[in-house]
Formats: C-alpha cells, structure tokens, sequence
C-alpha cells in the first residue's frame, strides 16, 4: 500500500511539474499549448536514449532533455508568435502528433512501437521502497526549485511585463515591449520545464515508448491548471495533485457499481474527472488559488 501511495505521488509531481509549465506559458503569457505532450515526450526521449544508448551520466541527460525541448519550443514558437494565438495552439497540437508518430516509426532512433527499456533509474532499485521515496524526494526538490523559480519571476519585472502582455499586447508594444522576444522567452523556458518533467519520468520508470505521451495527458494538464488556478505558482501544484489523488480514487468506481465492465469503469473515471471539473469551476471560476492583484512596486 505504501508503495503505491509513493507511485502515486511521484506521478503527481511530475504532471506537477508539467502543470508549472502551462502555468508559465498559457496563464502568464496567454501562449495555449496544447502539444505538450510532445515536449514532454522530446524530454523522455533524448534523455532516455543519451543514457542507455549513450551511456552518459544521467545528470548529464537531464540537462540534454531539458535544452532540446527548449530548443524544439523556440522553433514552434517563433514560427508562429507572428501570427494569430490560435494558430500556435494548433501548431502545438500537429508538433506533438509529429514527435508521437516519429517516435512510433523511426525504430533506429527512438526503439520503435517497442520503446526503450532499461533506462538508468534515479535510485537503485535495490533500494526495496527506498527506490519509490528516493525518487519522490527527487522529483519534490525539481517541483519546490521550479516553483521559487516561478515565483521570482512572476515578481520581477519580466513577469509583470509578461502579465501586460498576456491582457494587452498591443499596449505592451505601444509600452516599448518586446512582445515576440517575451513571448519566446516565456515559452521556451516553459518547454524546457516540460522537458525535465519528461526525463524525470522516463527514469523513474525506467522505460520509454510512444503509447506514454497520448494527447490526454494534455487534457489531464490543463484540468489541472484550471482546477489549480492558472496564474499563481501553487495553484498548478495543487491541481496537478488533487488530480493524480482524484484519477487514483475513481479507479476503483467500477468496483463500487455492480455489472460494470472494465471498459465501462474506465469511460466513468474520464466522465467523473468532467463532473469534477464542472463542480470546481462552478464553485471557484478562477481555480482554488485565483490570481491576485500584484501591487505596483515601490518608487
């Protein structure tokens, strides 16, 4: 039982630190991105194949995670800042169909359909339970540093900056903003978040395929960041676990509801995830942590 309440919190980290990233890019900078999936696949994978087919250290593949999915969000991004904000959204959503299909056929790169299997773990799992909390605490101090990082920057003048032009670009422009460099920056920086949460996620299970990193694992993300609250730092982090708590606790709807197949229990967890949803939202339209009104700082 331990041991899966470790699993469970682990995996709540990870789509913590996945919440983080859309927090960055779409609640502070207004940039929908509905591929990121994608980016967290990117990261699972050259972290993944730089270690087991590499044989680099496994610091050294985080960091090799982190830098290509920011480099692949600096090429989704500034091919389409220009255009209308919608278009970025579909642009997201075609990239990360792109990276699942590619990574489903180019078998000499990617391990095919097959995955990657035997990617070096975080701890060893010799350790017995030990594997499960080590790795907890791990992926808690990405979740805690990522979180200090958000919460400076949304301090700072760049976050302001960001928040302007998130309400009004044009203003911002008309204000001597850079709207296209913001934008890139937030959005970059917001994959390469995506990324380490997906390198994180391939070493802890220790194995790496296409089947992992389905468009739902997008939804469940912006679930929980609108849940959470999209604009405040801790608002995502709670989202992203009360969803993981949430998914955990309607998997055993089936068992409550006599006559149900495990196909029917399955499509009640997804329509009771929406009921939850609904309810949230009904009762706290900006989340359970709503943004707050930043003062402007002192002269």
């Amino acid at each position: 039982m331990l041991t899966y309440v470790l699993f469970a919190l682990v995996v709540g980290s990870i789509y913590a630190l996945l919440a983080q990233s859309l927090m960055l890019s779409w609640g502070l900078a207004g940039l929908v991105n509905l591929g990121l999936a994608g980016f967290f696949a990117l990261g699972a994978y050259a972290s993944a194949t730089s270690t087991t087919w590499g044989h680099v250290p496994v610091p050294v593949g985080i960091a090799l995670a982190v830098v290509a999915a920011a480099a692949a969000g600096f090429v989704v991004c500034v091919s389409t800042l220009r255009l209308r904000d919608d278009y970025l959204a579909i642009v997201t959503l075609g990239f990360a169909e792109v990276v699942r299909i590619v990574a489903s056929n180019e078998v000499w790169l990617t391990g095919g359909t097959d995955g990657i299997s035997g990617v070096p773990v975080l701890v060893p799992r010799s350790a017995g339970l030990g594997f499960h909390a080590g790795t907890l605490a791990i992926v808690a101090v990405a979740v805690a540093i990522v979180y200090a990082l958000q919460r400076r920057l949304l301090l700072s003048p760049w976050g302001r900056a960001l928040r302007a032009i998130r309400e009004d670009q044009i203003v911002a422009a008309v204000a001597g903003k850079s709207v296209v460099r913001f934008k890139a920056e937030a959005f970059c920086l917001a994959c390469a978040i995506a990324g380490l949460a997906g390198a994180l996620y391939g070493h802890y299970t220790s194995y790496v395929a296409p089947d992992q990193f389905q468009p739902l694992v997008s939804i469940y993300i912006f679930l929980a960041v609108t849940a959470g609250g999209k604009a405040r730092p801790a608002g995502p982090v709670v989202g992203a676990y009360a969803l993981v708590a949430f998914l955990e606790a309607t998997r055993f709807a089936g068992e409550l509801i006599p006559g149900v197949s495990p196909v029917q229990a399955a499509a009640l967890r997804e329509i009771l995830v929406g009921l939850g949803l609904l309810v949230v939202l009904g009762l706290r339209p900006e989340g359970l942590l709503p943004e707050r009104s930043q003062k402007a700082p002192a002269p």
